[in-house]
């Protein structure tokens, strides 16, 4: 059972509760470091989850932040599945964003952009980030829903971190790292501009920071050089390099490459991507949905 997390109270792990903190650490300690197979459970139906489907679900994402999922019949193409399967985990908040279908869905593809090109929309690699970095706190991206329709001919790898664990490993090595990633100026996004318009203003923000209403851990970041500025301290410099080097070290995260009807429901977990090469056979094509809400 994971110790209780609801509320900015003392007893959260992400407080200064000593004691609180320890035995969410204990916990989390006790489960062993997943791999694909581990957070891997087959669904039947994306629009009607049996109660051992979601059960499973759920408490993967209770220890790990992250589940994947295998369509095993009948196999269905339509971005419709991935609402329909996040609303029965109580997903129902859609992000927009400026690429988003009118559905609020996005497909991730390789395609011609208009105006500034942005990189999921290319083949090329992303680096370390988490989902809406660059939205403000009351469009705060809680959990992700990532499925591939098709993979690509080649590459399109995705390697996961659990952020709890991450903060986990940050607070062991020096609390006041937590507290400076926690700082409301800890970083922040220089606004987005096309031309002379502005599409969307600067936005600062704490790294780490707790839901009020749900008590769970949520982390903005990106390891994108430029265009990120970092508040300019001691404290946040080194915890800015240990994350960098600790994003380098394999035994701490996951790797999986999608194949076809399969996808990843996570509480807005770090992740990046290899770049790919599509062919005439095999162009790749992921449905992306960003939700307000964080599964619970």
């Amino acid at each position: 059972m994971r110790p209780e997390t609801v509320g900015p109270q003392a007893s959260s792990p992400f407080s200064s509760d000593e004691n609180a903190y320890h035995r969410w650490r204990e916990w989390k300690c006790s489960h062993p470091r997943p791999d694909a197979d581990l957070l891997r459970v087959d669904i039947a139906d994306p629009s009607a989850l049996s109660a051992s489907e979601l059960d499973v679900i759920r408490q993967r994402i209770i220890a790990y932040n992250m589940v994947i999922y295998r369509l095993t019949a009948p196999v269905r193409t339509d971005s419709a599945l991935v609402t329909e399967l996040g609303a029965q985990l109580g997903l129902v908040s859609l992000d927009d964003n400026l690429r988003a279908d009118e559905d609020r869905v996005t497909r991730l593809e390789d395609r011609p952009q208009s105006g500034n090109q942005y990189i999921p929309y290319t083949s090329k690699a992303l680096s370390w980030h988490t989902d809406g970095y660059y939205n403000p706190e009351q469009r705060r991206i809680g959990a992700v829903i990532l499925h591939c329709v098709t993979p690509a001919a080649s590459g399109g790898e995705n390697r996961w971190m659990d952020h709890e664990r991450l903060y986990m490993r940050l607070r062991d090595e020096d609390p006041a790292l937590i507290r400076a990633l926690m700082h409301p100026q800890a970083m922040t996004i220089p606004a987005n501009l096309e031309g002379d318009v502005e599409l969307r203003p600067a936005q600062s923000g704490p790294v780490f920071s707790v839901d009020a209403h749900t008590g769970r851990l949520h982390m903005r970041y990106s390891a994108r050089i430029r265009n990120i500025e970092w508040r300019d301290d001691a404290d946040t410099r080194r915890a800015r390099s240990l994350i960098t080097e600790w994003l380098q070290d394999d035994s701490l995260m996951m790797h999986h490459r999608m194949r076809a009807n399969e996808g990843i429901i996570g509480n807005n977990v770090l992740h990046d991507r290899s770049a790919f090469e599509d062919s005439t056979q095999h162009r790749r094509l992921l449905y992306r949905a960003r939700y307000h809400e964080s599964i619970v």
